[in-house]
């Protein structure tokens, strides 16, 4: 290995979340020496809420030896669209799509990524103050206590990244004006609606209301063999009338919009985990720059409509081994690694766009749509754009 730009370098990767783990992992797979620096010193397998990846990906991701295929995950082939019928509080189905996700545990994700990263160093509680590039090459990894010269940085420190505020300080997310909220729920929480339980064991979920929608699937529970109910819903802020915790506006959308069922399994209370976030969005240019390279939320976010959060963080990673193999130097590897995933970002934030516009900001008449009108709709909205989220549109 002698020729490849990985044997031998010493990279430092900021943040030891989800991104972080697999750039890591993807350093050492292609003979690096790593260290990692997580600001967090508590733990992060505690993040309980879902995400998707595509299957395909996941695949990929457990045969590269990111992940272990004794990852829990909870997969299903097809997508169902609902809305409350009009005038009443009952529920209509619009569509079926041909869709599948592989939905996974963000804790036991982080977790399985983070047992993969053997021989690197990783350090916990360790916030990292500054970066800062190094002549004649290379760049410094500043802590309270330690100050390390690496030939490449990776920033997989989130949306206030501060490898960011280094190679693209004027990069600021842009508010899209509608929160999301993220929720998940025991599997008794279905208890009384056996037709609700019955359609998310075989399909995930998008219910559509006027200003916003839902989407519900499930995710591997703490348990071996466990489930739990996730769901993203999106709309406007709560009202600055609103005295109440931000978090709990989100039951009064549900008994709102929602049909019944809907409505009371949001409304249970039990929730595992609840959390109210601001959706915004934002891309870095040229998301590479030696001795400086940005992955994961560092690089790009795109409003969550996308799903593609930690599925774009873990495609970097695939990207960063590739590039770090074919090449023969640290600046040609991040100029591969810049010339595919700036884009990538790119097209992600422009799509999420779309999405929001169609899903929140101007929705359609759900209750008057059928399979049809959905499926023009579909394509409408992606304007050429590919998804995994919308297999059987795209393959029309």
């Amino acid at each position: 290995m002698a020729d490849v730009a990985g044997a031998g370098l010493r990279i430092g990767v900021v943040g030891g979340s989800v991104a972080g783990c697999a750039m890591a992992i993807a350093g050492t797979r292609a003979g690096a020496e790593v260290t990692v620096y997580e600001r967090s010193d508590g733990a992060l397998e505690d993040r309980g809420f879902g995400i998707v990846v595509p299957p395909p990906l996941h695949a990929e991701l457990v045969a590269a030896g990111y992940l272990d295929a004794a990852m829990e995950t909870a997969p299903v082939p097809s997508r169902v669209w609902l809305t409350r019928e009009r005038g009443r509080r009952t529920t209509r189905e619009l569509a079926r799509q041909e869709s599948a996700v592989t939905p996974c545990h963000w804790g036991l994700l982080w977790r399985t990524l983070r047992a993969n990263t053997g021989g690197v160093t990783y350090h916990r509680g360790h916030p990292v103050t500054e970066v800062q590039r190094h002549a004649p090459g290379g760049a410094v990894i500043r802590t309270a206590d330690s100050e390390e010269l690496y030939d490449i940085v990776v920033g997989a420190d989130g949306p206030r990244s501060v490898t960011r505020a280094a190679l693209a300080p004027s990069v600021r997310p842009v508010p899209a004006g509608y929160v999301v909220w993220r929720g998940t729920l025991p599997l008794d929480a279905l208890a009384g609606h056996p037709q609700e339980l019955e359609l998310v064991r075989t399909a995930w979920i998008t219910l559509g209301f006027r200003g916003g929608h839902g989407v519900f699937y499930l995710i591997p529970g703490a348990a071996e063999g466990s489930r739990l109910l996730a769901y993203a819903i999106y709309g406007p802020p709560p009202p600055p009338s609103w005295t109440a915790a931000r978090e709990e506006y989100v039951r009064r959308v549900a008994e709102e919009h929602f049909p019944a069922g809907w409505a009371g399994i949001v409304g249970r209370g039990a929730h595992t985990s609840l959390a109210c976030h601001d959706v915004a969005d934002f891309h870095v240019p040229r998301v590479a720059e030696p001795p400086f390279l940005l992955a994961g939320d560092a690089a790009s976010i795109t409003r969550p409509h996308t799903a593609s959060g930690a599925t774009k963080a873990l495609q970097d990673a695939l990207c960063l081994e590739r590039a770090l193999r074919a090449s023969s130097s640290a600046a040609e590897a991040l100029c591969r690694y810049a010339d595919e995933r700036s884009d990538e970002g790119a097209r992600l934030v422009a799509l999420g766009r779309r999405l929001g516009r169609a899903m929140v900001e101007r929705t359609p008449d759900w209750a008057a749509m059928g399979p049809r009108e959905v499926a023009e709709w579909s394509r409408a909205t992606l304007d050429g754009a590919g998804s995994y989220l919308y297999g059987s549109v795209q393959r029309e």
